[in-house]
């Protein structure tokens, strides 16, 4: 299962690649209407008119792979083995500090790690 997760998340990171390179690639709406007024750029490598079809229709089709693949990573990511039950189901494990007694009634809380600790008040 762990080699479907690894083969899921390339193709999510391909597809996403390749998308973020169509989208940069395709003329914007206001493209068109510099072309009308004289500005020369309108001719490009796919034609006229035949870009935006291609460029659009392959988008189109990552997107759609990228976001089966994104619903494959997350129920993979939520896939639990049976009867494992919820994390806060199992009780917490507590060490007893090196050279205390393992008593449970003796346990001091320990200082703070920051230096509120520290601070002098009025």
């Amino acid at each position: 299962m762990n080699v479907i997760v690894n083969v899921v998340l390339a193709v999510q990171m391909l597809t996403a690649l390749g998308m973020i390179g169509l989208i940069l690639i395709q003329h914007g709406k206001g493209a068109d209407m510099g072309a009308a007024f004289g500005s020369g750029s309108s001719g490009s490598l796919f034609g006229a008119s035949g870009s935006a079809n291609f460029l659009s229709r392959t988008t189109a089709v990552l997107a759609a792979v990228f976001f089966v693949a994104t619903l494959a990573l997350a129920y993979f990511g939520n896939a639990r083995p049976a009867g494992s039950g919820s994390v806060l189901d199992t009780p917490a494990a507590v060490a007893p500090a090196a050279g205390a007694p393992a008593s449970d009634a003796a346990i001091a809380p320990a200082a703070p790690a920051s230096g509120a600790a520290q601070i002098p008040t009025k």
